[in-house]
């Protein structure tokens, strides 16, 4: 069980890492999201083929983000198929925290969008000053996936007053 306070380069190491060793489930929240790039097995991927290798081994995944992606990431989740049945998404516009739960015992939580300048491989001199904390306090973890759980279930849909923002509505 720890609590560690995590910034800049380390973020990428610290939690875009663990992604790929889920097992049963990752669950994303970010307010914005790219078409961010990692190191995996090798090689520089998309993110969202991280995600799809993960998908083949049953892992679920869920990304909750606040509006539609751009254009690059549209095009590389069309080169993902397993992907387009196999992670579930939804969009909240209220969403601004940045989550990431892998198997209910690691999670983060800072300010970092799943955009190559919050966690990505970008340059030293060329990425945001972020900065957040990973866990795997059993009771922490918890209290994260608590509250993403409450956005992805709808828990404010129905008296939300920025219904007039939202394209997808949950409920």
């Amino acid at each position: 069980m720890s609590i560690t306070f995590v910034t800049n380069e380390d973020l990428y190491k610290l939690v875009i890492e663990p992604v790929a060793r889920a097992t049963a489930f990752v669950w994303i929240g970010t307010a914005d999201i790219k078409d961010l790039h990692v190191h995996h097995k090798g090689n520089v991927v998309s993110f969202l083929g991280v995600l799809d290798s993960l998908t083949r081994k049953k892992v679920l995944i869920r990304l909750l983000h606040a509006k539609e992606p751009g254009p690059n990431f549209r095009k590389s989740f069309d080169k993902y198929p397993m992907l387009w049945d196999n992670m579930e998404r939804q969009i909240c516009p209220r969403v601004h925290f940045k989550h990431l739960i892998v198997d209910g015992r690691f999670a983060y939580s800072g300010s970092a969008n799943l955009t190559g300048a919050g966690l990505g491989i970008k340059s030293h001199d060329t990425r945001n000053f972020e900065s957040g904390f990973i866990t795997t306090d059993p009771a922490t973890v918890g209290e994260i996936m608590d509250q993403f759980d409450e956005v992805w279930r709808g828990k404010y849909c129905r008296s939300c007053r920025r219904k007039s923002y939202c394209i997808d509505p949950i409920l």
